[in-house]
């Protein structure tokens, strides 16, 4: 089940050291301002330009250190993004917002008791800090413990009750736990509150296939191809319900396109599928 852990909402918050601030040099500022500027247009390398400058006028930046880190986060260069914010923390040791990033960098290089430890510094210093209730719901759900991860996910749509990711993926927790009616209901509020979220599509459809209610699941998984007709997974998932209803010919028409984007059958599928269409003679 993939999860949809949003960079944008590590990215742009800020967090003003007390007493240094007013003493921040106007130059360090203004690149630190460009700097976010372009990481919003997602150009990557002159934001990190700008906040290396930043920091090279003000090596006490914490700041620009964690909007660096967030850069070579989503470089996928996690080692140089713990390093920035690990100096960011050190700078301020209040950060919430640079340890929720932090145990997301650790979280991806599979330090997982690293990042629990951050996701969970980052809640104790901001208890308003929705993000990291998210991030640590998503490391219990992936540590396959379903009732802390809703118990997150639950406080960070509290905190945000607009936050769509947060509901996706406690969707996911639930549909872990075999609660599909619950997980439905919440990629259903997700897709309220983003029409266009392909994941909460394609896993309310596998919600659905489980409930054995598959033209529903049809209809999802089409939705998901229709946004992003490269998303393979949902072809696949396609394929898996047109052949429940017995709809060979959809069923191939699916396998094709799936493997045609990379995307592999378990062998066994393809068997049954091949002696039910009749293919295997």
């Amino acid at each position: 089940m993939r999860f949809r852990l949003n960079l944008w909402a590590l990215l742009v918050v800020i967090v003003f050291i007390p007493g240094l601030a007013g003493m921040r040099s106007p130059d360090a500022k203004d690149h630190f301002k460009q700097g976010l500027a372009a990481m919003r247009e997602g150009k990557y390398d002159q934001a990190l330009a700008q906040f290396t400058q930043a920091l090279e006028l003000d090596p006490k930046y914490a700041d620009a250190y964690n909007s660096r880190g967030n850069i070579y986060l989503a470089m996928h260069q996690y080692d140089r993004a713990i390093s920035d914010y690990t100096k960011a923390v050190e700078l301020n040791s209040k950060y919430s917002e640079a340890y929720n990033n932090r145990g997301f960098a650790y979280q991806n290089k599979e330090r997982y008791e690293q990042a629990l430890s951050d996701f969970t510094r980052a809640v104790e210093l901001n208890p308003k800090n929705f993000v990291a209730y998210n991030s640590r719901g998503a490391l219990y759900t992936k540590k396959q413990q379903y009732d802390l991860a809703i118990s997150d996910f639950t406080r960070a749509v509290e905190l945000q009750t607009r936050y769509a990711d947060a509901y996706s993926n406690r969707g996911i927790a639930y549909w872990s736990k075999g609660e599909y009616d619950n997980a439905i209901s919440d990629y259903t509020k997700t897709l309220e509150l983003n029409p266009r979220h392909v994941l909460a599509y394609s896993n309310r459809g596998l919600a659905y296939a489980r409930k054995g209610q598959y033209d529903r699941a049809i209809a999802d998984y089409t939705k998901a191809t229709e946004i992003e007709p490269s998303y393979a997974r949902a072809y696949v998932r396609r394929a898996w319900a047109y052949y429940h209803l017995k709809n060979y010919d959809q069923a191939w028409a699916d396998v094709h396109i799936a493997q045609h984007l990379g995307q592999g059958f378990r062998a066994r599928f393809l068997a049954d599928l091949r002696q039910a269409s009749g293919r295997d003679k």
